[in-house]
């Protein structure tokens, strides 16, 4: 169209359609929607309506929704959409939900140049009693509201969660309220190791102190952790 608008004065709207191929009306059409917004076709202004919907559901759901949680989330909202159009508006905004398997939204940030505590677990869960070994770890969860995180501390003999906390936004406070529920639940012996991975979270200065305060030993838990891959 805009070939057509540059050239049209000097060829004639007529014959460069004609070797484009395509019916002078549509040059005329696109003219007459840039001058009136409203002589659009109903598709482009349904479209326009549905990119706002379809933002606000995606934002509302921390960005994790694809094109099958979107549509679905309509239609519970009473908004008539078919699928493939929630797909098609998607791709074109650039919006992308997370995938299993793939890419995931991380709940962990790992600095290669802190200094971690060693891992004293390798790979070995298992326990001979209670309050031996204690295993913390963040993840996030589906619910009908949209995503939420969740931190938890087990206990690796009972497979007890010992400690946990749910919240919408991941802070260090949600890993650390966990692990106040847990020790408040149980009394913290000698020799309890606590083993989590080297997540921002779990090497953050408020974090470690508790530990190192931790009753009755005076030097705290023992602390280890695993490094991601």
């Amino acid at each position: 169209m805009n070939f057509v608008e540059e050239n049209r004065y000097t060829y004639g709207v007529e014959p460069i359609c004609t070797m484009l191929s395509i019916a002078p009306s549509t040059y005329y059409g696109h003219k007459a929607r840039k001058l009136d917004p409203e002589k659009r076709p109903a598709r482009a202004k349904r479209d326009e309506q549905l990119r706002v919907e379809i933002q606000r559901v995606f934002d509302n759901n921390h960005g994790v929704y694809g094109a099958e949680k979107v549509w679905r989330q309509l239609v519970r909202e009473h908004i008539e959409v078919a699928r493939c159009t929630v797909e098609r508006l998607m791709r074109m905004m650039g919006l992308r939900g997370a995938i299993r398997g793939g890419a995931f939204k991380v709940t962990t940030v790992t600095d290669e140049a802190a200094e971690c505590p060693k891992d004293l677990v390798r790979r070995v869960f298992s326990a001979d009693a209670p309050n031996k070994l204690w295993v913390a770890d963040l993840t996030f969860v589906a619910t009908w509201r949209g995503f939420v995180y969740v931190a938890f501390v087990i206990d690796v003999f009972s497979r007890r969660i010992v400690g946990w906390r749910v919240s919408s936004s991941l802070h260090t406070d949600l890993a650390l309220d966990a692990l106040e529920q847990a020790i408040h639940a149980r009394d913290v012996g000698v020799g309890l190791i606590h083993h989590s991975d080297h997540g921002c979270q779990y090497l953050s200065i408020r974090y470690t102190e508790r530990l190192a305060d931790a009753e009755p030993r005076p030097q705290g838990l023992i602390v280890c952790a695993w490094r991601q891959r």
